[in-house]
């Protein structure tokens, strides 16, 4: 069996360093420089020589200085004569990119899969895409993951004898029904329509959320918008309390204070992306040891299907 080599990149060595420790492999040293021209350099400093190499580099802020970071990185694990380039991708930003929805516009998830491959990367790992069509874009096998699990464990102690979970909208509807099923519960989704990036509009909930208390299934919340149209129809429907939940917090704009600030009784996200700022209101889940098991078992030629098992 091929030895196993961890890099991380400069998005989020927290989580680098926690897979590595559940993996019980080292964490292989990255040199990042930046020239006077403010090009990047890469080098790897251990040897890659046929390894399995991964890379974990979550796409966040700044998002184009992390992946022009993560394609020098699989460039130089490729030049390396590594025997299979890896990338772990826990939050995928350009999945939202996924179709052209006005004149003249770049489909830039495709793009930029595209050009993770052309870097040298034979194999994706990921989580929770925005749209499951993103993962047709690549050329190469992908595995694509989700936190229900995680989500799932983490509400299954409470009391859910009047609990509901909703969807924000239609299209997430059926992950938020696979995460009601895990915990024996009902589902609604919330019709919403989409002005603009900063405006959504959603004209009625659709199931019973009166009186009971609603678990909002989302996979990323950045500045909020769908969430906060969504509590209004709650709170006009009477729900009795609401907690959010959702896979990639990134709370761009002070999302996390304007939400926290709001009758949410919890926030609940995964550590996909690197949070600066805390608050009595959120708990962040690890993704981790999922991470770490579905590189083993990549590493070992297993299946990484299992892990979805209920």
């Amino acid at each position: 069996m091929r030895e196993i080599a961890v890099f991380g990149g400069s998005a989020h060595p927290a989580l680098t360093a926690e897979i590595c420790s559940y993996l019980d492999v080292p964490q292989r040293p990255v040199l990042l420089k930046r020239f006077a021209n403010d090009c990047l350099e890469v080098q790897l400093q251990s040897n890659c020589r046929e390894r399995d190499v991964f890379l974990i580099q979550p796409l966040v802020r700044p998002v184009q200085e992390h992946l022009v970071e993560l394609l020098l990185m699989a460039d130089a694990a490729r030049g390396a004569s590594a025997a299979r380039v890896n990338a772990v991708i826990p939050h995928y930003a350009y999945g939202r990119s996924d179709k052209k929805d006005a004149p003249r516009i770049s489909i830039g998830g495709r793009l930029i899969a595209d050009l993770l491959v052309t870097a040298g990367v034979n194999r994706v790992l990921t989580l929770n895409l925005h749209s499951p069509q993103v993962h047709g874009f690549f050329s190469v096998p992908v595995d694509h993951l989700h936190a229900l699990r995680e989500l799932a464990g983490h509400f299954r102690p409470r009391d859910l004898s009047r609990a509901v979970v909703v969807s924000p909208d239609l299209g997430y509807a059926k992950s938020a029904a696979a995460f009601a099923r895990r915990l024996g519960l009902p589902v609604a989704a919330g019709a919403k329509e989409r002005i603009s990036d900063t405006e959504v509009r959603i004209t009625a909930i659709i199931g019973d959320v009166a009186g009971r208390d609603v678990i909002v299934l989302d996979d990323e919340i950045s500045r909020g918008t769908t969430v906060f149209e969504l509590l209004d129809r709650l709170r006009e429907e009477e729900a009795r309390s609401v907690a959010v939940a959702c896979t990639h917090g990134l709370f761009a704009d002070n999302a996390l204070d304007k939400l926290a600030a709001t009758d949410v009784t919890e926030i609940v996200c995964t550590n996909t992306a690197p949070l600066d700022t805390e608050h009595p209101k959120l708990t962040v889940l690890s993704v981790a040891p999922a991470l770490a098991e579905a590189i083993s078992r990549i590493h070992d030629g297993e299946s990484v299907s299992s892990l979805f098992d209920h």
